[in-house]
C-alpha cells in the first residue's frame, strides 16, 4: 500500500490550501482515510477523517474552516480543502489509510500560514 500527498505550501492568513492523497495497492473497500498534522514542538493530531461510507471526523479547531471528501472518480483518493487558514495550521500534514486494523502514512506535506 502507498500514499502520494500532495498539495500543501504557503498561503497568507485567511487564504486556502488544498491537499490530495492518493492511495494505491490492495485496499479494502473498507477503509478510513484521513489528514493528521504535526507542528513543531507538539504531537501530531487528527485534522479530519472520512470513512468509507463518506462519514467525516474533524478536530474542533478545523470545523468549519477545512473540508474532507473522497474523490467521485477515484474513491481511494481524498481531498482536504483548508480554507480560512490561520497561522496555528502550519505544521506537515500527513494523510493516513486505515482498515482491517492495519495503517499507513504518507510522507508529510508542509502547509505554511504566514503574512
Amino acid at each position: 500500500v502507498q500514499l502520494q500527498a500532495s498539495g500543501g505550501g504557503l498561503a497568507q492568513p485567511g487564504g486556502s490550501l488544498r491537499l490530495s492523497c492518493a492511495a494505491s495497492g490492495s485496499i479494502s473497500s473498507n477503509n478510513v482515510m484521513g489528514w493528521y498534522r504535526q507542528a513543531p514542538g507538539k504531537q501530531r493530531e487528527m485534522v479530519a477523517s472520512i470513512g468509507s461510507g463518506y462519514s467525516t471526523n474533524y478536530a474542533d479547531s478545523v470545523k468549519g474552516r477545512f473540508t474532507i471528501s473522497r474523490d467521485s472518480s477515484a474513491r481511494n483518493t481524498v481531498i482536504l480543502q483548508l480554507n480560512s487558514l490561520k497561522a496555528e495550521d502550519t505544521a506537515v500534514y500527513y494523510c493516513n489509510l486505515r482498515f482491517w486494523d492495519m495503517g499507513y502514512w504518507g510522507k508529510g506535506t508542509l502547509v505554511t500560514v504566514s503574512s
